[in-house]
């Protein structure tokens, strides 16, 4: 079976210049290039996507303008229909990122990156809860240091953990990926939790996560400098180690993850397909690429009808 791919046109390109930060599309296409349908225009820097199984929703997050202002949103419609519905209401979210549907529990995860949290809540939007709080984004000093800044977020549930990206300054070499569990130990919240760990650090710009649940591996996308960055990574859970401090060694391909695809012209968006055994992926530089499991052969899709950032895909 052939899925539907459902990425995100972030409006940059649009050919009205002065209105790009509100000509955001949401779009459906197929690996063989069929014409694209619009489920979703007039969105508002949109960024990240998923698609729930059970009920057919694809659910997706607004930034909002500008996205330095608390006014981020998340959204959602029918894969069928189109009738968009608001699950976060404009100012919910400060400037929401990656969005992760957990299928098995039927709850949104939302990485918040200006906001410097880790969000979850209902698919309805309710029980909105803090996982992970890098800062307090009240304070300009600390709201505006990228290092704090939450973008990427995939669960390993046969582990119990979560990881996110938090990207660090734009081609900075300063990107970082940590882990904790799903769900807080006895007695923590967000701002005392003892279980977060650093496992990646000095990575060009990591920015969007996938798992491979089945063969233990994390995926991600990285929109850094040459010759690191702009590139498709991948590490074994089983490897991944505590960091303790920045005096470690820099995390390096080849010792500690896999550097499998380059060149992707500001790669943001990654989705495991895991029946075939593709990687798909996105770059704000308007393409969709899918890859073999090792990065190669390389397939380009759609190319230069957008600015693309997140992607998923949908069984029907």
């Amino acid at each position: 079976m052939t899925p539907l791919l459902c990425f995100v046109d972030v409006g940059l390109a649009a050919d009205d210049f002065m209105n790009a930060p509100h000509a955001g599309r949401i779009l459906v296409g197929t690996p063989d290039e069929q014409d694209l349908r619009e489920l979703a225009v007039g969105q508002c820097l949109p960024d990240g996507i998923d698609y729930h199984t059970a009920t057919g929703q694809i659910f997706w997050t607004s930034m909002g303008m500008p996205p330095s202002a608390p006014n981020g949103a998340v959204f959602s419609c029918n894969i069928r229909e189109a009738v968009q519905r608001t699950i976060l209401p404009p100012g919910a979210v400060h400037t929401p990122k990656q969005l992760l549907v957990d299928d098995r529990n039927a709850k949104l995860y939302v990485c918040d990156r200006e906001g410097l949290r880790v969000l979850r809540c209902n698919l309805d939007g309710t029980q909105l809860e803090v996982l992970i709080k890098t800062g307090d984004f009240n304070r300009v000093e600390e709201r505006s240091d990228p290092s704090r800044w939450c973008v990427g977020v995939c669960l390993s549930h046969a582990t119990g953990k979560m990881y996110w990206t938090q990207k660090g300054p734009s081609k900075a070499g300063r990107g970082r990926i940590f882990r904790a569990n799903i769900n807080f130990l006895p007695g923590e919240e967000a701002d005392d939790r003892t279980d977060i760990e650093c496992v990646l650090h000095s990575l060009p710009e990591p920015i969007n996560l996938d798992i491979d649940e089945k063969r233990g591996k994390l995926y991600w996308t990285d929109r850094g400098e040459l010759p690191l960055g702009n590139s498709i990574n991948a590490a074994a859970l089983d490897q991944l180690r505590a960091i303790e401090d920045d005096s470690c060694p820099p995390s390096w391909p080849g010792r500690d993850y896999e550097l499998l695809a380059r060149n992707m012209h500001e790669a943001i968006g990654i989705k495991l397909d895991l029946r075939s055994m593709y990687i798909y992926a996105t770059n704000l530089g308007g393409t969709v690429c899918r890859f073999d499991f090792d990065g190669k052969n390389r397939m380009t899709m759609y190319e230069n009808k957008g600015t693309y950032a997140g992607i998923t895909l949908a069984y029907l």
